[in-house]
């Protein structure tokens, strides 16, 4: 395994510089099942040997325990690191399927004051809006968030799950550096209008979920048979029944794109997400999740696999037969306001 350090771009018009693959660190406390701690800290000091160094994460994992679980080793390497987190979205531990979304200004100030206190920092690098409550207007939502940049709180600000108008409006308000969204070879929604807004403004693309939670790498082929039953993936459509049979289907082209690379399925999913900034000409800089050294060196790696167009070609129609939706609630997505 090479120790080579991925690349470098730019969150952003004016954004902050990161590796051209950051880290999701959700799974380190929360929501996919049992994480070894160690092993968790282990990953997170290697991603930064590789370069790695946008480290995801956001209040509502494990209600902030990501939060704390992160502080000692931002600490350790607070030059070296630009850290995301985020504000917006409550998940009752009783019921993952149950969320409570605000955007009003006196909450966000309560919100990230909490951050700052759990991540045990002074600022925070990248502040995102997580999910968009429709009853705010986003100026207003943004307009605090502007605030904070301006009271040094915050450096600079993202936004997750909005639609393509969203964007624009808040971008009027203040630069965003960075749009959050799932973006997969399982999910392409975004394509047909934040994709283009983001480019037109200058806007990074950060994808959550490049991996489809684990499931385009063929390490579980059905949640309820496959994952613990705290596996937040068991409430979600895609994973169970009969869509996954569908779904567990649809990985046969990725094989065969792995076996002509001599790359893992992962890989192939993660250099198609890192490919897009060449399809759509914008920063790309997807965050696949791991508790993992060995993954994280996997993942990395990915960033230097180049699909031919027979590839992309082969690739291409994946999306289009998916089954089920990406959550068992779409409400709290953009999906149903774009």
């Amino acid at each position: 395994m090479t120790d080579s350090k991925i690349a470098k771009v730019r969150l952003g018009t004016g954004g902050p510089e990161v590796g051209v693959q950051g880290l999701g660190c959700m799974g380190m406390s929360w929501a996919y099942g049992p994480a070894d701690a160690d092993e968790s800290r282990a990953a997170l000091e290697r991603a930064l040997e590789m370069g790695v160094t946008l480290f995801d994460t956001a209040d509502a994992y494990g209600q902030g325990e990501n939060e704390k679980f992160l502080s000692p080793f931002f600490k350790a390497h607070r030059d070296e690191v630009v850290i995301a987190t985020k504000f917006a979205l409550s998940i009752s531990p009783d019921d993952l399927t149950r969320r409570i979304i605000r955007n009003d200004p006196p909450y966000i100030r309560q919100a990230v004051e909490a951050s700052l206190k759990r991540l045990d920092v002074d600022v925070i690098d990248l502040y995102y809006m997580h999910r968009r409550d429709v009853n705010v207007p986003i100026e207003e939502t943004v307009g605090v968030m502007a605030d904070l940049v301006r009271e040094g709180k915050v450096k600079h600000l993202g936004l997750s799950e909005v639609t393509a108008a969203e964007l624009r409006a808040a971008h009027a308000v203040h630069p965003i550096a960075a749009v959050q969204s799932e973006w997969s070879l399982f999910s392409r929604d975004i394509e047909a209008g934040v994709v283009p807004a983001a480019g037109e403004l200058g806007v990074a693309l950060v994808p959550y979920s490049p991996l489809g939670r684990g499931f385009l790498t063929g390490s579980f082929a059905n949640a309820d048979q496959d994952l613990t039953t705290d596996d937040f993936r068991r409430t979600m459509p895609r994973f169970t029944g009969d869509n996954a049979a569908v779904n567990a289907a649809l990985l046969d082209p990725v094989r065969s794109v792995a076996d002509a690379h001599g790359a893992t399925l992962g890989q192939i999913a993660l250099a198609w997400a890192q490919q897009r900034a060449t399809v759509h000409g914008l920063p790309v800089v997807p965050i696949p999740g791991t508790t993992k050294r060995t993954r994280v060196e996997e993942n990395t790696a990915a960033t230097r696999i180049v699909l031919t167009k027979e590839d992309l070609d082969l690739l291409e129609p994946i999306a289009s037969k998916v089954a089920g939706n990406r959550y068992a609630d779409m409400t709290f997505t953009s999906a149903g306001r774009e």
